[in-house]
């Protein structure tokens, strides 16, 4: 098996790359597996799905990632194998995409404030989705001079915390994974790290039917992985991983397939996936996964 990465980013959501142009770059990487996990949208696995029949070699899973409100922050729930055709699922994501909108507008009033206008016209073009995110905000503060990387955009102005950030409407990270459960999928925990408490977070999800953890990760460390590996065996949790790719700064991101992520990750996911698969339609053939 070769290079995995079960994060990824398209134009669907915040990232460069067109969901055909994806798959593309994942196989020219070497992948044998990938999962597309767009924020709060589905509209980008039915191009990616087309695409990645011209490479026999390349499974693809489809997946999602939902943004979901903690006090301290944001943790995200990321969803392998979903129905992206389940009606719940999609009205959910619809409304959710909503609100990222009307967020965008209420970051930019605050950036206009701190003296960095930016056209809400342009921020719509470069987004060219409905799925409008902070990372399309960054880009048009980049093309502004305001900014001299997408990274900074974050860390001095619209990340958790900064001047310019805004809350919106989202799900609770137990919502998300009951969610995904209903909509056939299996739910797994985005680059925990990030949340505060993340034990305690895994039992509250656990509880709520969580299957995995993203330990494998855009810039974790040695010790941080293994922190993340004793936490899934503790829980009774599969380990995945991935790049979180967006491809809008090379300079920064960790690039597709990079992250480290083991063969044995995938594995489990689609094992996992097939065991599903047989208790929702009995005697359903063997799933398939690209």
């Amino acid at each position: 098996m070769g290079k995995i990465d079960l994060h990824l980013h398209s134009t669907a959501s915040d990232g460069r790359l067109s969901p055909a142009e994806l798959v593309h770059r994942a196989a020219e990487a070497g992948l044998s597996v990938m999962a597309l996990t767009d924020h709060d949208t589905v509209a980008g696995i039915t191009p990616a799905l087309a695409a990645a029949k011209a490479y026999p070699r390349l499974k693809f899973i489809p997946g999602v990632e939902i943004n979901t409100d903690v006090p301290e922050g944001e943790a995200h729930v990321l969803g392998y194998f979903i129905d992206y055709t389940h009606p719940e699922l999609l009205a959910t994501l619809s409304s959710m995409r909503e609100s990222r909108q009307e967020r965008a507008q209420k970051m930019l009033g605050k950036l206009k404030d701190m003296g960095m206008p930016l056209e809400w016209s342009r921020v719509k073009e470069i987004a060219s989705t409905e799925a409008i995110g902070r990372p399309h905000i960054a880009q048009a503060m980049l093309e502004k001079g305001y900014i001299t990387s997408i990274k900074e955009a974050f860390t001095k102005y619209i990340g958790w915390g900064g001047p310019a950030y805004v809350e919106r409407a989202k799900l609770s990270p137990g919502e998300a994974v009951q969610l995904i459960l209903r909509a056939s999928g299996l739910p797994v925990l985005g680059h925990a790290l990030t949340v505060s408490g993340p034990e305690a977070m895994i039992i509250e999800l656990k509880a709520c039917g969580l299957v995995g953890l993203e330990a494998y990760y855009d810039g974790y460390s040695a010790a941080e992985v293994s922190r993340l590996i004793s936490l899934a065996q503790k829980y009774g949790l599969i380990t995945t991983g991935g790049s979180d790719y967006h491809g809008l700064d090379d300079s920064t991101e960790t690039m597709i397939g990079e992250a480290g992520v083991p063969a044995k990750s995938a594995r489990q996911l689609i094992a996992l996936a097939e065991q599903q698969a047989l208790k929702l339609v009995p005697r359903r053939r063997k799933i398939d996964v690209g």
